[in-house]
């Protein structure tokens, strides 16, 4: 079997598969007869674009390619900033690669204008609302597609998101929870009873596939009483920086301290908006701390290129267990619109927790421990296990197919003196078989 023949199994699995309207796709849920819009940059693999559009094609459905540019820069070795220009806006360090959302109307508006079922566009985030089926195009490499996370079934997937997110959407209505982490992370907060009853983004008795939302989303609440520190080396498209500790108080981050180039920006624009009243925040300042999302697929992995601009750390912290904190603008909210028009900062920033610890206590008083030193609890349920067995091993199936290697956490070794001052060179060393301490 060729390369591009394994490609095309894999993409015709995604073809086929059931739509749930996530950027991180369940599938495509193609039908004969469809107008399918497949959109995608320059760093995208062409090969698993070709294997894509050859599955849409034996599906039977019509489809389009559109490839935008990806600007100047070609791919490269990420720096400490990219973080800084993927996700903020008006900010002394630009865009890079250049302000998307142009080129993504465009396809979208081509999408609605053209009569198109499907847009199949993006490899992370929200996707608006549309008159057409809106899916994502994650694999941006082979690696990534020929891969387990792509096998990893959706009936098993979609019920373990289930036992998890039950218990927060069952017990968490005006429960308290503490989210823990070895590299320093420890913050709480109480889950107002409102977020439950208005339901909004992704914060609904369905658990938002692939990303659980495990702290309560904007609508921003002057009530919200997150505390503590949120600490790591880690966020999307950023090269790993020096351990960075982010401070908050009553949701807002009130101060950044080490981090690197990383941290130093994010001092940067914590002052430039201090007093910035944002359309749907209680109070003045940009960092207010609303995502805790909770990765749920047990093969997703760091791909071999995660160091390169192209790759980035975006893709395991999707892997069952991690968390990803947010902290500022949500992506396509009023107040980023807000923010364009009057010239000021907006966006959100990243931490990563390789491995946390999440626990619920609930109103009454019970104690639910949703995530353990990185283990998503519900790959545990007797329920996934009994439906595990449908398609093979329990135990191989359910398996965290990656672990991260942290010196002092789950290596050998002092995390303060070989890893958190220089993380990205350790990465680098691991990965071309160096010692790692």
């Amino acid at each position: 079997m060729t390369e591009f023949e394994t490609l095309l199994q894999y993409a015709r699995l995604v073809v086929h598969g059931p739509s749930v309207r996530r950027s991180l796709p369940a599938g495509y849920d193609i039908k004969p007869g469809e107008k399918v819009l497949l959109a995608c940059d320059t760093f995208q693999d062409m090969a698993v674009v070709e294997a894509f559009l050859q599955a849409i094609r034996e599906a039977g459905a019509e489809v389009d390619l559109f490839v935008a540019g990806t600007g100047p820069n070609p791919d490269r070795e990420m720096d400490e900033l990219d973080e800084v220009r993927a996700f903020m806006g008006n900010t002394p360090w630009g865009k890079e690669p250049e302000e998307p959302w142009p080129w993504v109307l465009h396809v979208e508006k081509m999408a609605a204008e053209g009569g198109y079922d499907l847009l199949i566009r993006g490899i992370g985030g929200p996707t608006r609302n549309t008159p057409y089926r809106y899916e994502g195009l994650p694999w941006i490499s082979r690696e990534l597609l020929a891969s387990p996370a792509t096998t990893f079934p959706y009936e098993l997937w979609d019920l373990l998101e289930r036992k998890a997110w039950s218990t927060i959407w069952q017990h968490g209505p005006g429960g308290r929870v503490r989210v823990t982490d070895p590299e320093g992370t420890d913050f709480s907060y109480t889950m107002p009873e409102e977020h439950f009853k208005n339901q909004r983004y992704g914060f609904t008795p369905e658990p938002f596939h692939g990303h659980l939302h495990a702290h309560h989303p904007p609508p921003y609440l002057d009530k919200d009483d997150t505390q503590g520190v949120v600490a790591g080396t880690l966020n999307h498209w950023g090269l790993p920086h020096p351990h960075v500790k982010v401070n908050v108080d009553r949701a807002m981050v009130q101060s950044v301290e080490g981090g690197g180039e990383y941290g130093e920006a994010w001092r940067q624009v914590l002052e430039m908006a201090k007093d910035i009243h944002y359309p749907e925040y209680p109070r003045p300042g940009l960092f207010f701390l609303w995502e805790v999302a909770v990765g749920t697929n047990p093969k997703f992995f760091r791909p071999k290129n995660v160091l390169r601009r192209s790759r980035g750390m975006v893709y395991e912290r999707l892997r069952s267990g991690i968390i990803h904190v947010g902290m500022g603008t949500r992506i396509l909210a009023q107040s980023e619109d807000w923010a364009k028009k009057e010239g000021v900062p907006y966006g959100h920033l990243h931490v990563h927790l390789l491995f946390p610890t999440y626990t619920l206590t609930s109103k009454k008083g019970e104690t639910f421990t949703i995530i353990d030193h990185g283990h998503l609890t519900s790959l545990d349920d007797p329920d996934v296990i009994r439906l595990a067995e449908k398609f093979g091993d329990p135990k191989e199936l359910l398996k965290e197919d990656w672990i991260p290697r942290i010196p002092g956490i789950s290596l050998p070794g002092d995390y303060w003196k070989d890893y958190a001052p220089d993380p990205a060179g350790w990465i680098r060393r691991d990965r071309e078989g160096e010692p790692e301490v």
